[in-house]
C-alpha cells in the first residue's frame, strides 16, 4: 500500500453512527499493521497501549455537529482525533483550524494521509514552548520582545519582523513557532526572498506539475505547500521585486496556489512570517513594495533590539555563550575564568553587525584560547585590535555599504582567503551559489586588489 511505510504500527478507534464506518476504515488499512477497534462512547474508550500509536475517527453525528461539541469532545479524549461528517466541512468547523475533518465521502488516500500525519505526529512530540528562550535576555528590550513572543506565538495572525542585519530576526521566528501549540508540530519553511533565481520563482513557491517544463521529471510541491499546517518564514521580504510580490499577494489572500503547468487549485493553511532589515513604510512611499502586501504581513509588528541597543550586560552573556559551547565542558573546567580586562574590552566595543559580529569575534576568541590553553593577554589583544581595524576600515573605505552589513564583509573575505580566492570553492564553503557569491561581491565591493593587499 502506497504511503503504508509513513503509518507503521497503529491502533485505530472508530466511533460511528451508523454501520459502515468501522468497515471502510477497516478496509483502507487491511494490509498494514494496524487494528481497527470500534467504541460505543469517546469518554468510556479503552486505554491506549502505551507501545502503540492511537488515533480516533469519529463521526460528527456520534456526537452532535457543533463545532463548540466537536472542541469539548476532542479535549476529552487522550489521542488524535479524525472527524467523519459532512459532505464538505462548513464555515464553522474550517474556522476552527485545529481540528481534522473528512467528508462523508473521503477516499482511502485521504484517510490514510492525514492517519499517517497524526501518527508521525504523536511519534515526534513538538518540543516543550516552555523550553529555555535561545536570546541572552538581561536588557529591558529583550525582556519586552520575549513578552510579545509570548503574547503573540499563540495566533494565526501574520507577523512582520524588523531590525538591522544580525540581530537574530529569523531566531525569533522560529521562537514563535516553536510556542504556537498546534503548528510547532508542523514545517518551519524558511525562505531568503533575495536568493531565489527571477524564472525560478513561481516553481519555488508554488511547485510544478510532472512534464511543466523541461527538467521536471516529477511532481514539486512549493514552499507554500511545504508549509502547509505549519508556519512559512519570508526572509529579506525587502528585497522582492514588485513583479513577484503581486504573486506573493495572491496567495496569502486566496489561501491557495496552484502549481506550474497545472490547473488545479491547492488549498494551503499557513502562518507567514516576513523579516526585514529595510523600512518598508518607506519603500512602500517610493514605490518599490506594494501597499497592500506590506498590509497583510504586517499585522503584528515585532522589533529586534540592535546590540547597542541592548547594552553591556547582553553583549557579555552572549560572548560568554559562545566560549562556552567553543570550549566544551571538559575544557572549561580546567581553564581559569575569563580575564576581567576581555570582560570590560567586549563590553565597551560596537559591534555594527550586532549578535552576528560579534559571535564571529566570540568563535574566533575561543578557538585561539583552546588551541593554547591559556588567556594570552598579547594573542588576544591582536584578535580584537584587529577586529576593531576592520570596522574602521569599512566604515572610511565603504561608506556606501550599511554599517551592519560589515560583518557579512568580513565574513565572506575570511571565505575567499581561507580558498584561495576561488569563487566556486568559496561560495560551497559559505553555502550560497555563486551567483549570490558574485552579488554578494558586488553589493560589498569586494575586489582582487585586497588579495593582492591582504
Amino acid at each position: 500500500m502506497k504511503g503504508s511505510e509513513k503509518i507503521g504500527a497503529l491502533d485505530i478507534y472508530v466511533l460511528e453512527s451508523g454501520a459502515e464506518l468501522v468497515e471502510r476504515v477497516r478496509r483502507c488499512f487491511n494490509r498494514v499493521d494496524v487494528n481497527v477497534i470500534p467504541i460505543d462512547d469517546l469518554t468510556n474508550s479503552p486505554v491506549p497501549s502505551a507501545l502503540r500509536v492511537s488515533v480516533a475517527v469519529i463521526s460528527m453525528c456520534a456526537v452532535g455537529g457543533s463545532a463548540a461539541m466537536l472542541d469539548e469532545c476532542q479535549r476529552a479524549s487522550v489521542m488524535p482525533v479524525i472527524w467523519v461528517g459532512e459532505s464538505e466541512p462548513s464555515y464553522e468547523h474550517a474556522a476552527h483550524t485545529h481540528l481534522h475533518v473528512l467528508p462523508l465521502g473521503f477516499s482511502s488516500t485521504a484517510l490514510r494521509a492525514m492517519v499517517a500525519k497524526l501518527a508521525a505526529q504523536a511519534r515526534s512530540p513538538a518540543p516543550d514552548p516552555r523550553a529555555t528562550s535561545p536570546f541572552i535576555a538581561h536588557a529591558a528590550c529583550m525582556s519586552a520582545l520575549l513578552h510579545e513572543i509570548d503574547m503573540f506565538a499563540d495566533c494565526d495572525t501574520n507577523v512582520l519582523i524588523h531590525g538591522e542585519t544580525g540581530v537574530g530576526k529569523e531566531r525569533v521566528a522560529k521562537l514563535l513557532h516553536a510556542k504556537h501549540a498546534r503548528r510547532s508540530r508542523e514545517a518551519f519553511v524558511a525562505v531568503n526572498c533575495g536568493a531565489i533565481p527571477d524564472g525560478l520563482f513561481e516553481s519555488h513557491f508554488f511547485g510544478h506539475a510532472k512534464g511543466a517544463f523541461t527538467g521536471a521529471a516529477g511532481v514539486h510541491r512549493g514552499y507554500f505547500e511545504q508549509a502547509d499546517e505549519g508556519t512559512l518564514f519570508l526572509d529579506e521580504i525587502g528585497d522582492l521585486p514588485l513583479h513577484q510580490q503581486v504573486k506573493l499577494l495572491r496567495v496569502l489572500e486566496d489561501g491557495a496556489v496552484t502549481r506550474v503547468g497545472s490547473t488545479a487549485s491547492i488549498k494551503v493553511n499557513l502562518r507567514v512570517l516576513a523579516a526585514t532589515n529595510k523600512d518598508l513604510p518607506r519603500l512602500v512611499a517610493g514605490g518599490s513594495f506594494r501597499a497592500d502586501l506590506y498590509y497583510r504581513l504586517a499585522v503584528i509588528e515585532v522589533h529586534v533590539p540592535s546590540l547597542q541597543e541592548r547594552g553591556a550586560a547582553d553583549k557579555i552573556g552572549i560572548f560568554r555563550s559562545v566560549i562556552g559551547t567553543v570550549f566544551g565542558e571538559e575544557l572549561l573546567a580546567t581553564l581559569p575564568d575569563m580575564p576581567p580586562w576581555l570582560i570590560d574590552a567586549i563590553s565597551k566595543m560596537r559591534f555594527p553587525g550586532n549578535v552576528r559580529e560579534l559571535r564571529n569575534l566570540a568563535e574566533r576568541i575561543g578557538v585561539t584560547v583552546r588551541q593554547m590553553r591559556a588567556w594570552d593577554p598579547q594573542r588576544l589583544q591582536v584578535l580584537l585590535a584587529h577586529a576593531r581595524r576592520t570596522q574602521a576600515a569599512l566604515s572610511e573605505r565603504s561608506p556606501g555599504i550599511a554599517r551592519w552589513d560589515m560583518a557579512d564583509r568580513t565574513r565572506v573575505l575570511d571565505a575567499l582567503a581561507t580558498n584561495g580566492w576561488r569563487r566556486q570553492e568559496t561560495a560551497q564553503y559559505l553555502g550560497i551559489s555563486r551567483k549570490v557569491l558574485w552579488e554578494k561581491m558586488r553589493k560589498y565591493e569586494i575586489s582582487d586588489t585586497e588579495r593582492m593587499s591582504a
